[in-house]
């Protein structure tokens, strides 16, 4: 039998596949299987909090996909499991008072990969980058709100987790949450009556982050609560920045005063990299990676691919992840060979596509692992590769890890079968064409 660790590894890759990706990364990604005797399977989150969802909310899902994993009826357990205590302990229960969690465990951890000095500044985002460390400098007293928008992938998130960071290093407390999770734990809270504890938590932060504040704008007794804890945050002088995939005079769901207090700071926006931007990001990326890319190389990359700095990022991994499988040196004719635009789309902007909705680096797409979640995403790059661009399946087989042509082909047909029967599949393939169509 496999170590609990490892069953649940392969429950998670069944359930990523099952809900939304925001629901996973909020509730699932962070939990781990604890232990499975007597069929009893305990599953352990971080706190509290999220215990609380599990339990409420995906319990019934949880335990379906572990019965069919183990093949047998099981009972389900979750528990708060902190890796701080000792490897056999684990704090329970569902329904005891949020009083034990640190605020430290409650607040979403900060990408260490997220830092100003990792942001590449252009003309493009040159005015978000200074108000960003203008507000990490003088919270509170010099751009109070700070909003910052752009389309996907140009670089909110990034500046919001600098900032994060940054205002920690100056010994000052920041907290980052995301509409979804705010909403969420909202809800949850309304539900216990436990929401002056809920607000409580933000009280004694000196900055608070906020992302993607549009996926809360239809939620009416959320933003009720925001509006609350902005006010209060913002007559204290404690720091506020949000982001938006839009301007607030563009979100027609929020209230008249909301919008108004949103204004009354500063709003800048992101726009898209412009080609030096580009090849200052791919220049960061080749160090982050270790990979030696010759300059022109990276001038075509830069060239070619220009609406999203994560797509951009993720087609340097993807060829130069190719080129290492293949035993090649990266060139300018390499990349050129890569780059061909004879498609409807380029087979890594395909591939990268299909892994950033399945929140998988497009290295593990063309890589040897077997897992649920890679396979079911290398299988339906392997239906798109031959939809949209009609590739030969010897050639679809070369493009994800140099597969044969039996390999491809079985993928393919696979998903064009189950594509009948599976509604759930036929969505996903129906978000990640619409994401191709973006470029």
């Amino acid at each position: 039998m496999h170590s609990a660790r490892d069953i649940w590894e392969r429950a998670l890759g069944e359930l990523q596949i099952q809900v939304s990706k925001a629901n996973f990364n909020t509730w699932l990604s962070g939990s781990q299987g604890i232990s499975y005797q007597d069929n009893v399977f305990v599953v352990g989150a971080p706190n509290i909090f999220v215990a609380e969802c599990l339990s409420k909310r995906f319990h019934s899902l949880i335990r379906k996909s572990l019965t069919n994993i183990l093949e047998q009826d099981i009972e389900l357990q979750i528990v708060v499991y902190s890796k701080e205590q000792n490897q056999g302990a684990c704090l329970t229960s569902s329904n005891q008072s949020d009083g034990g969690t640190s605020s430290k465990a409650r607040q979403k951890l900060f990408n260490p990969k997220y830092t100003f000095d990792s942001f590449s500044v252009g003309d493009c985002n040159r005015l978000a980058s200074v108000a960003a460390w203008e507000v990490v400098e003088n919270p509170g007293r010099i751009y109070n709100p700070l909003l910052i928008y752009s389309n996907t992938g140009q670089g909110k998130t990034h500046l919001l987790h600098a900032i994060g960071q940054a205002t920690r290093s100056n010994g000052l407390k920041a907290l980052y949450t995301t509409a979804e999770q705010f909403t969420a734990e909202f809800i949850l809270a309304a539900r216990q009556k436990q929401i002056e504890d809920f607000r409580s938590k933000f009280r004694d932060i000196d900055t608070f982050l906020f992302d993607d504040i549009q996926f809360m704008c239809n939620k009416v007794q959320s933003l009720q609560c925001f509006c609350q804890l902005f006010n209060e945050l913002h007559s204290n002088n404690r720091q506020i920045v949000i982001s938006a995939d839009c301007h607030p005079r563009d979100m027609s769901a929020l209230n008249n005063k909301l919008r108004s207090r949103l204004q009354g700071g500063l709003v800048v926006p992101i726009e898209p990299a412009d080609f030096e931007t580009r090849l200052a990001i791919l220049r960061v990326k080749t160090e982050t990676l270790g990979v030696l890319v010759p300059e022109e190389a990276l001038q075509i990359i830069a060239e070619k691919i220009h609406d999203n700095v994560r797509q951009l990022e993720g087609t340097l991994t993807y060829l130069t992840a190719q080129a290492r499988l293949s035993g090649i040196n990266i060139t300018a004719q390499v990349i050129n060979k890569f780059l061909m635009g004879r498609k409807d789309h380029s087979e890594e902007i395909i591939i990268s596509t299909v892994a950033d909705y399945f929140n998988l680096s497009a290295e593990e797409m063309i890589s040897k692992k077997r897992d649920r979640k890679v396979v079911l995403a290398r299988q339906i790059a392997m239906y798109l590769l031959r939809e949209k661009n009609n590739d030969s399946f010897s050639e679809i087989g070369k493009f994800l890890g140099n597969r044969n042509h039996a390999t491809a082909l079985h993928g393919y047909e696979k998903i064009a079968g189950e594509m009948n029967i599976n509604p759930n599949l036929r969505q996903q393939i129906s978000h990640i064409k619409e994401k191709l169509n973006m470029h």
